[in-house]
Order: structure tokens, then sequence, then C-alpha cells
């Protein structure tokens, strides 16, 4: 069993992220307790929505800071991880409860989650009774778009889908994937250090397989970092840029070349148009997205979706997009990816960029649904230009 600090540094996690909506992962600690803590972390911010109306049910007045945070975890603990016995639920989260200032925090969170236990069947009977959204801890609008495009039955897949923590898979030089046992940490699989291999889900194949790279040809991969495409693309040979806006991206976009030795070069901007510049046989434009497809990757890429924002990441993509097409030389092809199963992200997204474009066309396109192919939800089309410019 986790020492009793991993729940503060788990309930800290939630506390800002509640705050501030940093990423979790990048919250998360070094050393033993590393998966507990996102386990945890991770199962709270999940199950945020049924979590709160339990509490909600459990409290006069609503926590803040610090006892909010506190309260999540314990109650994730009680309801969602049946490997933790509810006493070391309880005894743990109060003595990390403890560590805070005011003495009367460890009182209400003993109080409450010694109830929460005593009523569990109470409030899990509640809890699947609820509307699919309530239930499966999900944005209604999110939930109903599901349900019109996949059915009842379908969204409801797709939720418990993005409902079960992450498998790992490591990609490796051969275009192979193998499945990371859990509880082993990355570093520690031999190959690391030789760059043998990155984290990759499988799911991004359906890009790579239809810009399919080959050897010496100029590939432009445009939204590069973390850059597991752009390693995959220089594996295959292709003379690669790797261009990404973001500096602190684009630093670890850095890091990691440097970790599987690879002599990509990594630019801050698109390349300049115009007479004597730069052109590509293949981009890559793997887009800024809603993350809909990899939410059980990012559970807290849930609770930042609307309908508003995609509507802002769809115009941000289609500004891509059109920055990208004049870097195409003729003849050559523009691969469109996301991460998302929407569809304005998606094939709407292409329409509309034909439309605009038309010396591209279509040359095929594929979308991975998750309870479907068993991988992360993506989505990749192939547009090939025209092979002479119009005059």
């Amino acid at each position: 069993m986790s020492a009793p600090n991993s729940r503060r540094i788990a309930a800290f996690i939630v506390a800002r992220w509640l705050a501030t909506k940093d990423f979790p992962s990048a919250m998360l600690p070094e050393g033993r307790d590393r998966a507990f803590v996102q386990d945890l972390a991770y199962t709270t911010i999940r199950r945020l929505r049924p979590l709160r109306k339990t509490l909600g049910a459990l409290m006069r007045q609503w926590p803040k800071g610090e006892l909010e945070a506190l309260l999540y975890v314990g109650a994730a603990q009680v309801l969602y991880m049946p490997d933790v016995p509810d006493f070391a639920a309880v005894s743990a989260t109060v003595d990390a409860a403890k560590m805070c200032e005011n003495p009367s925090v460890a009182k209400v969170v003993n109080g409450v989650l010694r109830n929460l236990v005593r009523r569990r069947a109470e409030f899990e009977k509640a809890i699947a009774e609820s509307p699919l959204e309530e239930r499966e801890s999900f944005p209604t609008a999110l939930v109903r778009r599901w349900e019109a495009r996949f059915g009842t039955d379908g969204a409801a897949r797709l939720c418990a889908w993005h409902n079960e923590p992450a498998e790992t898979f490591l990609a490796r030089r051969d275009g192979s994937f193998t499945k990371l046992e859990r509880g082993c940490r990355v570093e520690d699989v031999e190959g690391y250090a030789e760059g043998a291999f990155i984290v990759q889900d499988p799911g991004t194949r359906l890009a790579i397989e239809l810009l399919d790279p080959k050897s010496g040809e100029r590939v432009l991969d445009a939204c590069a970092a973390p850059g597991g495409k752009t390693v995959q693309i220089a594996w295959r040979g292709a003379d690669v840029t790797a261009c990404e806006v973001n500096p602190k991206r684009r630093r670890r976009l850095e890091q990691n070349l440097a970790r599987l030795k690879l002599g990509v070069r990594v630019i801050s901007e698109l390349p300049a148009i115009g007479e004597g510049a730069q052109s590509f046989q293949k981009v890559l434009v793997d887009a800024p997205c809603s993350n809909t497809g990899v939410l059980r990757r990012r559970p807290d890429a849930r609770w930042n979706w609307s309908e508003e924002k995609l509507a802002a990441l769809v115009k941000l993509q289609a500004e891509i997009l059109d920055a990208c097409a004049s870097r195409v030389e003729p003849g050559g092809v523009l691969v469109y990816s996301t991460c998302s199963n929407e569809p304005e992200e998606n094939m709407a997204q292409v329409e509309a960029f034909l439309a605009r474009h038309p010396d591209f066309s279509l040359a095929e396109s594929r979308e991975s649904v998750p309870y479907e192919s068993g991988t992360d939800g993506a989505f990749a089309a192939k547009l090939v230009r025209t092979d002479r410019l119009a005059t």
C-alpha cells in the first residue's frame, strides 16, 4: 500500500487543477508512488461529476481548497478504486489531511468519508440510476452529440472506454507496437537509453500509413511536438523538418529527438513562401484538436470541452491547413490528422479545405473509434496536390 503522503500529493494535483486547469500530467511526481498518485488523481478527475453530487449530499456547505480536494480523492477511492480497502482509503486520507494547517480539516474528512462508507450502497444505486452523462461523468453537450452520432449504446460504450485507465504502448523502429506491463516504468525498458522506442498509441498508425514516408523524401511535420509522429517519419529514412511554434513544447520535442539520436531539423515557424522557398514532397498536419479521441489519457480534457472551444479549434485548424497547403509541392501529399472523433474537426474540415483548394483531392480517409478499434480515437485524411500548379 502506498504511503499516506501519496494521498496528499494526489489532493494537491486535484486542488491545483481545479484552481488553474494546469495539466495534471505535468504535476505527477517521480518515484515509487507515481503510479498510485496518477491513478488516484486521474480517477478523481474522470469521475468528478458523480463525486461532486455525492459529496454535495453529505455536506451542508460546499468545501474549498485542500478540504475539497481531499474529500474528492477520498471519495474516489471508496467509490471507484476497489483495490483500496475502505479502512485504508479513510485512514490514509485522514492522515494526509492531518498535514494541513487547519486541524479541523482532518475531522471533517474523517466524518464525511466514514459516512460515505456507511451509505455506500445508497450512493452507488443513485449513481447507477443517473443519466449517462452524470453516471459516466462527462459534459452533457458532449454526450448528446455522441448519442446523435453513435446511438445510445455507442455513446455508452465510448464513455466507458474513456473511463478506463489508459494502456501504454511502445512504438518501435520496425513499425511494431508492444503493450507495456502495468507498473513497469518506461525508463526501465531495455533499449530506452538507446532510443529503441517511443511511447505512442497504435492509433497513430492512421496518419503515418497515409503519409507513407519514404527514404530521402522531404517531409514537413507542421505541428510536431511532442514528436511521436516526427520520430516515426524519421525512422523510415525521410528528410524531416519539424515545426513547433510553442517554445515549451518545442523544447520537449528537441529533448525527445535528442534521446532518440535523430538528426531532425526543428524550426519555430513554417518556411517562408516565395521564390526559392523550400517546398516538401509530403506535409503532415497533426492539428491541435479537442482531444475527444484520447480522453482516457487526458481525463482533464473532457472538462475543457465546449461548443465554443470546438468552433475556435475548427477555425485554427483551417488556418493551419491553408498555411501548409502552399508548402506542398505539385504532385505532393498533405496528410491532415487529429486525435478527435468530432466530425467538424475531421471530415467536415477536410471537405471545407477541398472547397477552398481545388488543386487538392481526397485520396483516402480513415477514422478510429476507440470502442471499435481498441486504440485511441483518431482521424487522418490523405490529400494529394495536382501535379502542376494552376496558371
